[in-house]
């Protein structure tokens, strides 16, 4: 199968690109390199003859035409996206226009291109989407694929916004979508503004980890290479329409996703141990959501999809990666907002 996969060189776009190469498909990755873009994330592939790189903005349609025209591929598999809530929060205009208007432009190149292939059964535009447009949890409850849409920062308006535009097309035009809503990612090759690499390079380097608030926060914890599978599975298996909630079923507070990591490194690098004493809890994060979950129990029941690995197993695999892998992470010390917080509000003070 020849998939485009938009923002291959990210986080999950890159997991997603390695897994569907070693599963034996071929990639056409779409990917305008922003700040979060790592080239590196694919050194493994980049001269496999089944991928192939264009270095394209989502919002450029007659760009978009080209690839399409150009590679033909057979599905679409849909992850770009600025992800960032505290560079929402600082910048929403830049989500409205990649998220929102991205898919957009997304949504009718992949409409043009299958109505002139004569609208083939098989085609798929998988939009792969986020749980944080579902709103807050309270101490009960999990979100599905029925929950209703209460988003409450820029990023995740802009991700329902995205969300919405890919089920219209699926209505009014019969564009056979999938869309799927996951739960918060980790793993290899997450760029350094996200709780958990931020936690273990600060940590490496004796500087403070910072926890907004108490850390009382939760998420449900869903590795990355565990979501790149659901997400092919997803692809290959699923009827045209549907949705799915993917979820880690690991759901944890911050301050102990940050005790854990610390623990952790107590044991492989002791030379700032102990690492939570490097703890600081500092100004709550504006509109933080409290708490997401998953319940995943469609996914499993209907595509027989479960996640592989326990939470300690995927933070140990993750501390190992960033420990072995100094020569991907150290240079984006550098880029933009790295080491920086973000989210602030400062307008409002």
């Amino acid at each position: 199968m020849k998939i485009l996969v938009t923002g291959g060189t990210g986080f999950i776009g890159s997991a997603v690109v390695l897994q569907a190469i070693r599963d034996g498909h071929q990639i056409i990755n779409v990917d305008c390199l922003t700040y979060a873009a790592a080239t590196a994330s694919l050194d493994a592939v980049a001269d496999h003859p089944a991928y192939a790189f264009a270095q394209v903005d989502i919002r450029d349609r007659a760009a978009l035409d080209t690839v399409f025209a150009q590679h033909q591929p057979d599905v679409v598999m849909h992850l770009a996206a600025e992800s960032h809530v505290d560079r929402s929060i600082d910048g929403p205009a830049e989500f409205v226009e990649t998220n929102v208007l991205g898919t957009f432009h997304m949504l009718e190149a992949a409409r043009a291109y299958w109505v002139a292939r004569g609208k083939p059964d098989a085609f798929r535009f998988h939009h792969i989407s986020t749980d944080e447009v579902f709103g807050s949890l309270g101490e009960t409850g999990m979100f599905n694929e029925d929950t209703r849409y209460d988003p409450r920062s820029p990023y995740s308006a802009s991700k329902a916004g995205s969300d919405h535009l890919v089920r219209a097309w699926g209505e009014t035009y019969g564009l056979p979508i999938l869309l799927t809503n996951c739960s918060n990612n980790y793993g290899p090759r997450q760029f350094p503004e996200k709780l958990i690499p931020v936690t273990i390079l600060n940590a490496l380097a004796g500087r403070p980890l910072p926890i907004y608030g108490a850390g009382l926060n939760v998420r449900d914890w869903l590795y990355v290479e565990d979501h790149a599978d659901a997400l092919l599975t997803v692809l290959t298996q699923a009827a045209p329409g549907a949705t799915y909630a993917i979820g880690g079923e690991n759901e944890a507070r911050n301050i102990d996703i940050v005790t854990a990591i610390c623990k952790i490194l107590d044991a492989r690098r002791p030379d700032h141990a102990p690492h939570a004493d490097l703890i600081t809890h500092v100004t709550d994060r504006p509109g933080h959501d409290a708490r997401y979950a998953i319940d995943p129990a469609h996914i499993r029941a209907d595509l027989n999809w479960q996640p592989s690995l326990k939470l300690q197993e995927g933070l140990e695999r993750t501390v190992d990666w960033y420990l072995d892998n100094e020569a991907w992470w150290q240079p984006l010390q550098a880029r933009a907002g790295v080491g920086v917080r973000l989210g602030t509000d400062k307008s409002a003070s």
